[in-house]
């Protein structure tokens, strides 16, 4: 008897680790976070090719966007491109490294998490109407929204933070460009009334939304 309850015993104790290791793993994930594939470095257009092809489109099919796709177009927006020191596709004002691009799709709303190159669920809405008081925001597929978090910048001044937060934002914004003109994609990057959005997207108060920037097929 006294064996069987040992045994029991250690049952028991491997359970609870097991349950200890499966909860540090869910800490910090959400169950609908979307695990991206590794972006397609090789091939694609020319730059001189993207550039001849770039343009603005304000008509897009409704068809989503492949994961592949999807994964491209994040990387070449501010995915990292040297892996030992975590640095981007696009430089950043004093590598601070303010922007996050949030991504508005049908089935919610999801942050780009470019060191581990995967989509953080944020909420469960579809946001993209919310994004442009133009129909193309609730027919093109993904909304991207730019936000600065000003908490990020060290002795630095207000305004030279709001200045860097533009700059930066414009660079995510030219390389989203060039890749959708290189891969057939329609873009536009446009204005935005930015307080209804910003309390959708729930943002803390060093946050602020720059613009924001649809993508799709062209219709």
């Amino acid at each position: 008897m006294r064996r069987f309850w040992m045994v029991q015993l250690c049952w028991l104790g491997v359970l609870l680790s097991t349950w200890q290791v499966a909860t540090v793993g869910w800490a910090g994930e959400d169950a609908h976070d979307r695990i991206l594939p590794p972006p397609n470095r090789a091939g694609g257009a020319s730059l001189l090719q993207a550039l001849e092809q770039r343009r603005t489109t304000r008509e897009f099919k409704t068809d989503v966007l492949g994961d592949q796709t999807l994964s491209d177009l994040l990387w070449a927006a501010c995915g990292v491109n040297r892996p030992g020191e975590g640095k981007r596709t696009v430089p950043t004002a004093k590598n601070a490294q303010e922007i996050d691009v949030y991504v508005a799709l049908a089935d919610g709303l999801y942050r780009y998490e470019a060191e581990t190159h995967r989509l953080r669920h944020v909420a469960r809405e579809d946001l993209r109407g919310l994004t442009s008081g133009q129909d193309f925001a609730r027919v093109a597929p993904v909304a991207l929204v730019f936000v600065a978090d000003f908490a990020r910048f060290k002795d630095t001044a207000e305004a030279d933070a709001q200045r860097y937060a533009v700059f930066d934002t414009g660079a995510i914004a030219q390389n989203i460009s060039l890749y959708c003109a290189g891969a057939g994609l329609g873009t536009v990057v446009h204005e935005l009334a930015r307080e209804p959005l910003a309390r959708a997207m729930q943002l803390g108060e060093r946050q602020s939304i720059i613009m924001a920037q649809a993508v799709g097929w062209p219709k």
